[in-house]
């Protein structure tokens, strides 16, 4: 079953406020975060507060992650044990650079018996992280490792490497590009990174479309002010749902049964275009369903 990411809003754990805000905001997920938003003094106390939040329930059909801290930190392991026991839908794990450090995830999870349902998602932020994707989501064949996805995170790609953040991220497509051919290749979904600048309205526009037709599902948000925006970007258009419809129809019909191409408004379209075409049904379909 396809599930809508256009949007999911990073929300610091140790703001009881923003935790109870995520519940009524209109983004498709929400990762309630132990990283890099909460002080390394507050870091016991945002793991309660959202192990309460997750216990008290009332995020609806909202997607929920818990992004813990990086492998190496003094923190990960606290994290992942908390976040096990919690039961979010998933666990999101930043700076993984290696098949080794998903391996230590799992056998944590596995250690504290963890409900199979939780997956995991990697933050691809590091230039091993980016080197490696391909050996990365190929571990996602290894069921124990629960992968799910990949975070794309150009901020800490760029801190390590040196490649500036300019508009349009043309230095870095071919990163991006790498890390989305890993991920499809073994099935995996990947969400895009944060656009910091929140008050720039135009250039989150801008990311956002480059980031949807780059082939990312969707885009992780700092501000509940771009989720409007995101959602609406990563839609697709009515027009393209109704010629998607017609595209099934046409190929419904019994004098299409056995061909693999036909001709419709003046276009050849494959059956590979049919496929195509059930996505884009199945996934306006569920956003939909959710009502947004």
């Amino acid at each position: 079953m396809i599930r809508p990411r256009r949007s999911l809003l990073f929300m610091p754990g140790s703001n009881a406020r923003a935790l109870e805000k995520a519940r009524n905001l209109p983004a498709d997920g929400i990762v309630l975060d132990l990283e890099d938003s909460v002080a390394p003094d507050a870091k016991a106390m945002a793991r309660d507060q959202i192990a309460q939040a997750i216990a008290e329930k009332g995020f609806g059909k909202r997607e929920v992650l818990i992004r813990v801290n990086a492998l190496d930190s003094p923190w990960w392991i606290d994290d992942v044990t908390m976040a096990g026991k919690a039961a979010p839908d998933g666990i999101l794990v930043p700076k993984i650079s290696s098949v080794k450090d998903l391996n230590a995830i799992a056998d944590r999870l596995s250690d504290i018996n963890a409900d199979n349902s939780i997956k995991v998602w990697v933050m691809i932020e590091t230039a091993g992280g980016v080197l490696h994707a391909e050996e990365i989501a190929a571990a996602s064949r290894d069921s124990e490792t629960r992968l799910a996805g990949f975070v794309f995170g150009p901020n800490d790609i760029s801190r390590e490497t040196r490649i500036k953040m300019q508009p349009g991220r043309a230095a870095m497509i071919p990163m991006i590009t790498h890390c989305i051919l890993a991920a499809r290749a073994y099935g995996l979904e990947i969400l895009d990174g944060p656009y910091s600048d929140f008050s720039n309205i135009d250039g989150f526009a801008l990311e956002c479309a480059q980031a949807r037709d780059l082939g990312f599902d969707g885009k992780t948000l700092i501000h509940p002010g771009q989720i409007v925006a995101c959602n609406a970007i990563f839609t697709p258009p009515a027009e393209e749902v109704t010629h998607a419809r017609k595209i099934i129809a046409a190929f419904e019909r019994p004098e299409n049964a056995s061909r693999g191409a036909i001709q419709l408004d003046g276009q050849m379209v494959e059956r590979l275009h049919a496929d195509m075409a059930r996505r884009t049904i199945a996934i306006a379909d569920a956003i939909a369903a959710m009502g947004s």
